[in-house]
């Protein structure tokens, strides 16, 4: 029997996900512009916000190396500003855009210090594995770090080439609610979990972007 999903009117499952992420996205950004209205009109730059949220972020990876002190409260404070730092990642590109203060530098450091964020985050839980003898999930670690790169690199890459790049199950947002997710529940052992998450969604999302930019320039070289 031929599916009745077939034909000019099916949405793959793919595309379905895409539009919802979309969706999602535009609404936190709705939402961040809404918030910044305010802000946008004092001497507060975007690239102070970028900077405090690096900061807090470093400040959260630190916090994470005292888990063997006592896991629930490092663990949760850990999490509580990480996510107070990821937060004021988004706020930084929503004030530039709100005070028409975006700059190529600003919008150059703001996806710099994305990295540098995640970087210290990743590096301070693969040293955790490693003290407690997780060894398959240090290596785990190493991986999503290097996915989180490619998923930012693979964007670069295409806007450089005047395309999309955007596309993907794993990019910023989703990966710090996986990486909070695990520091709120490490104390019961699912941190090393949340990141083989991670990586996998960062492996994907690499996949996803790669074929992405391919179908984009078979497009143009077919118009």
């Amino acid at each position: 029997m031929r599916s009745p999903r077939r034909g000019r009117w099916y949405v793959p499952d793919v595309q379905r996900a895409a539009a919802l992420k979309q969706g999602y996205t535009s609404v936190a950004r709705n939402a961040a512009s809404r918030s910044i209205t305010g802000l946008a009109r004092t001497r507060v730059t975007p690239n102070a916000l970028t900077a405090s949220g690096v900061f807090l972020c470093a400040t959260a990876s630190v916090l994470v190396l005292f888990e063997n002190r006592h896991e629930l409260l490092f663990y949760w404070l850990a999490a509580v500003v990480f996510v107070a730092g990821s937060i004021l990642d988004i706020l930084d590109g929503a004030l530039a855009r709100a005070g028409g203060k975006s700059t190529p530098f600003g919008a150059f450091l703001d996806s710099t210090t994305d990295r540098i964020s995640e970087g210290f985050m990743l590096t301070a839980i693969a040293y955790v594995f490693a003290r407690h003898d997780h060894d398959v999930f240090v290596a785990v670690a190493m991986a999503a770090m290097a996915g989180s790169i490619l998923v930012s690199y693979t964007r670069a890459r295409a806007e450089a080439l005047g395309l999309r790049g955007d596309v993907g199950i794993g990019s910023r947002a989703e990966r710090v609610v996986v990486i909070t997710s695990g520091l709120v529940l490490a104390p019961w052992g699912v941190l090393p979990w949340a990141i083989a998450l991670l990586t996998i969604t960062a492996w994907i999302t690499v996949g996803q972007r790669v074929l992405y930019v391919r179908r984009q320039l078979e497009g143009a070289d077919r118009a």
